[in-house]
């Protein structure tokens, strides 16, 4: 074995394991491996957890909240602010700032990540074209998905569609919509399915981002994910208008999304910070409602969206900071919910985003993080030490802890 990790918990009601890895993949899982790994990690009991999987960030805007400060914390001011700052990004400047990002997922345990990548006339594929060359950068310790993301909407504003062709030429991933910004919804996402079948790609879009449901379309999008044979092949990412929706309306709603096998970000931060800003008393939580569709069958996720701008004017890249937000947002600190938590940062956004040999699994490929603490069902809400963190079997993170108390 290139690496052995001895001991580990993988899950609460089962023995410790010896976690073998050989050629980056995991070769063996038992009770006891023989001696003669190259390399060998004690863990003495501490939780094992595949490597985390941050489904949902844009790079590009990391890091600019005190360029052009969100002072209302509106949504609508948040896409005002960026659009205005956008075109003032070099190549340079989206570098720093989306490196820095990177770096920071990477220090607290993500292995795999979904990058929104935007473009439009206005910038051009300025941002993009950075996210493909740190794509390569990463690689060795992040893989990283690109998504072609039409922010400011595609039929308003021309030559977008020509630029979705060329992303999705160019290497771009995933084809993004944002049907809530555009001229007509439909129509936003009919093309959006003819992108995606032409260039054979799955889709990923920002759905139904508002306080009420006036004007949803995750109706239409679900049907239209059935009828293009598109099932298991869409995320839709903040959905927080489903929470507006009246209790049997949400549940036909939450089972149509099921059956379409459509995969749902829930977004807390961002949704946290933006949502509600209209509500004069009893402010709504203005979120995507998890236990609803994780009852209805649906695959929920956490992710960060942003780290530090108009949207967002927080967040260090910890997704599992982001799990622990939801914990208490969304009424998952239950003894019947908590343990769901964890998955949404690993294996369901893997799911989501069709990862192949995926989880600690003898075969799979040895992404693994190895975290500070005794119980999986702990693992979110005790906020561990990332001790070590493994790529492909490679270390790519080791922290060592040290605390010294002094009590008076």
């Amino acid at each position: 074995m290139d690496l052995i990790v001895r001991k580990a918990r993988l899950a609460d009601d089962k023995p410790l394991m010896d976690v073998g890895v050989s050629d980056g993949k995991f070769a063996a899982i038992e009770p006891h491996l023989p001696d003669g790994g190259a390399k060998e990690i004690f863990a003495e009991g501490r939780v094992l957890i595949p490597g985390l999987v941050e489904g949902h960030l844009h790079l590009e805007k990391a890091l600019i909240k005190d360029r052009m400060p969100n002072r209302s914390g509106t949504l609508q001011e948040a896409i005002a602010v960026t659009g205005k700052l956008k075109p003032t990004f070099s190549a340079e400047d989206i570098y720093e700032r989306a490196r820095t990002a990177l770096t920071w997922l990477v220090r607290n345990g993500s292995t795999h990540l979904r990058a929104e990548s935007e473009f439009d006339p206005s910038q051009g594929f300025v941002g993009f074209e950075v996210t493909l060359a740190l794509k390569q950068e990463f690689k060795h310790c992040l893989d990283i998905q690109i998504c072609a993301f039409p922010q400011e909407g595609i039929f308003k504003v021309p030559g977008t569609e020509q630029m979705m062709h060329q992303a999705l030429r160019s290497g771009a991933d995933v084809c993004g919509g944002i049907p809530y910004n555009d001229t007509d919804p439909h129509q936003h996402i009919d093309l959006l399915f003819r992108l995606a079948k032409e260039y054979g790609v799955s889709l990923d879009v920002h759905q139904d981002f508002a306080d009420d449901a006036d004007a949803m379309s995750i109706e239409y999008l679900a049907r239209k994910t059935i009828q293009e044979g598109y099932e298991g092949r869409v995320v839709v990412g903040h959905l927080t208008a489903l929470g507006a929706v009246e209790p049997e309306r949400q549940k036909s709603l939450c089972s149509l999304i099921a059956d379409a096998g459509i995969s749902v970000m829930c977004l807390p931060a961002t949704d946290l910070h933006l949502g509600g800003r209209n509500d004069a008393y009893n402010v709504r939580r203005a979120l995507t409602p998890v236990r609803a569709l994780r009852k209805a069958g649906v695959n929920v996720c956490l992710a960060s969206n942003n780290i530090r701008n108009a949207f967002t004017p927080y967040n260090n890249g910890d997704v599992m900071q982001i799990g622990m937000l939801a914990v208490a947002a969304c009424h998952l600190g239950g003894a019947d919910d908590l343990p769901t938590v964890l998955p949404m940062l690993t294996v369901n956004p893997a799911k989501a985003l069709e990862l192949k040999g995926y989880g600690i699994e003898v075969g799979n490929e040895a992404d693994m993080v190895l975290l500070d603490t005794y119980r999986v069902e702990d693992a979110v809400i005790d906020q561990p030490e990332k001790l070590y963190v493994f790529k492909r079997g490679k270390l790519t993170v080791q922290r060592s802890v040290s605390v010294q108390c002094t009590y008076f």
